[in-house]
């Protein structure tokens, strides 16, 4: 489906102040923002789960870590692309990000609960099997941290949609670097 990348004088009148404000945050927009701009419903709801999973009390790591898990499982080429970029700046080692956007997982234990985590949740529908969440619980992650996770997961798997909607929404310069398959 050919999704146009939209500015903030192109976009619909009700996406524009959601834009500048992804933009005042970000420094710029980003193309798969400037994507779902075309409707200023979703619009909305994407700008309302990324603030949302930008809650301090997320530790970012361990969301972005999601976020690569997840665009792995539903193939997600700007999600990936996103979320390792992140992981670098967060100072992840390349080693575990290119473990992760293989699929496995990376080598620290709580990272990997939760990457284990994230792509349960999604290929599975929400049902996770219990050996997961006990190994999520083992690793200290208790019913918050994992629903923190299910907030970043449907964020990661909006994007995900979307992305795979318009075939491959381009990737901004900042992430081509960690471009995914």
């Amino acid at each position: 489906m050919n999704l146009p990348i939209l500015t903030a004088k192109t976009a619909p009148a009700e996406s524009r102040p959601i834009l500048n404000g992804i933009e005042a945050d970000l420094g710029f927009v980003p193309n798969l923002a400037a994507t779902i701009a075309a409707s200023p419903t979703l619009l909305k709801g994407f700008d309302g789960l990324r603030r949302a999973v930008g809650d301090p009390s997320f530790d970012p790591v361990r969301r972005e870590v999601a976020g690569v898990a997840v665009g792995v499982a539903v193939g997600n080429a700007y999600g990936v692309a996103f979320h390792s970029t992140v992981l670098g700046h967060l100072g992840v080692g390349q080693d575990d990000i290119e473990a992760m956007r293989r699929g496995a997982e990376p080598r620290e234990e709580v990272h990997a609960a939760v990457y284990a985590f994230a792509r349960a949740l999604v290929i599975d529908r929400g049902a996770v099997p219990d050996a997961v969440v006990r190994r999520a619980a083992a690793a200290g992650l208790g019913p918050a941290d994992l629903l923190q996770l299910v907030t970043e997961c449907a964020f990661a798997t909006l994007v995900g949609l979307v992305d795979n909607l318009a075939g491959r929404v381009e990737l901004d310069e900042p992430l081509r670097s960690q471009a995914w398959k």
